[in-house]
């Protein structure tokens, strides 16, 4: 359907021709008749605590447009629970309402909510900004060494998170330079989505009077705190190295491998995630050691 809709903006004003970058086999037969809609193939957790901060509380019988299947539901308010978005009965807890009002993930938002505990809502800010905006290292094609080396230089041993902060901080220092980001590999433009997205989310936190705050960098609990904040989101994404060597996902006790752009050089036995990623094979992606 995507694909015939696209054929009539050629020749809609004047006469045109529509290049198809596939063959007409495939046309024919592996593309869907229609697309799914995106409500039936996105995590539903941030729909639920928007639907429950607007005073909806049946999501089940909720009139959606395209109903999404009931598990799919449950998975989201089961999730929502977990991180302390809902109680028991399903009702939204002061936490809840102050995570939904960020236009974040609610992993993302429970982890920068939470991160004034752990003194490290600075760093938390940065790297919640970074991982909100298109990816910030870039690997072109012909100079893939070259970008794999400019990377090692930011890298941490304790993981990915820790890599895009050390960039940032990095981009910040040299003020925002745009040859030195392209020197370095570093998306000039990602870097100043994530400086802007960073800007309104300190805002936001202003206005709920949730703190700023940053321990010393040099303090052994610098990094640790960090991590502590991440894991305050994303506990639901830990794997867990076995046996065999092979990391297994604790929720649903998937089989998936380090991804190849992650900057551990070391298996830790227990990592947190932000992404899940289905290629050949099972990866994760952007991972730091818990």
């Amino acid at each position: 359907a995507s694909a015939n809709q696209r054929t009539g903006r050629a020749g809609r004003t004047r006469p045109g021709k529509c290049f198809r970058l596939f063959t007409a086999q495939a046309f024919q037969s592996d593309l869907e008749e229609q697309t799914y809609p995106e409500m039936l193939r996105s995590n539903l957790a941030s729909v639920v605590l928007t639907l429950k901060k607007l005073k909806i509380d049946d999501i089940v019988h909720f009139d959606f447009m395209d109903p999404p299947a009931p598990e799919t539901l449950m998975r989201a308010l089961e999730m929502l629970n977990y991180v302390g978005a809902i109680d028991d009965e399903g009702t939204l807890t002061d936490f809840g309402a102050t995570v939904a009002d960020f236009p974040l993930d609610p992993q993302l938002a429970a982890a920068l909510v939470t991160s004034p505990q752990f003194e490290c809502s600075e760093e938390i800010l940065s790297i919640v900004a970074c991982l909100s905006v298109p990816q910030i290292f870039m690997r072109p094609k012909e100079a893939q060494r070259a970008a794999d080396e400019a990377k090692q230089r930011f890298s941490h041993p304790d993981g990915d998170h820790l890599a895009l902060l050390n960039a940032f901080h990095a981009w910040k220092k040299n003020g925002e330079n745009a040859q030195w980001a392209w020197d370095n590999f570093l998306n000039q433009r990602s870097l100043k989505s994530a400086d802007s997205v960073r800007q309104q989310l300190s805002r936001m936190m202003s206005r709920f009077g949730l703190p700023l705050v940053s321990s010393q960098a040099e303090s052994s609990v610098f990094y640790a705190n960090i991590r502590r904040a991440l894991c305050a989101g994303f506990f639901m994404q830990v794997a867990h190295l076995d046996a065999t060597g092979h990391y297994m996902t604790v929720k649903d006790n998937q089989v998936v491998g380090l991804h190849p752009s992650s900057c551990l050089g070391h298996k830790p036995e227990w990592v947190v995630y932000h992404e899940f990623v289905l290629t050949s094979r099972n990866f994760i992606r952007t991972v730091t050691e818990v």
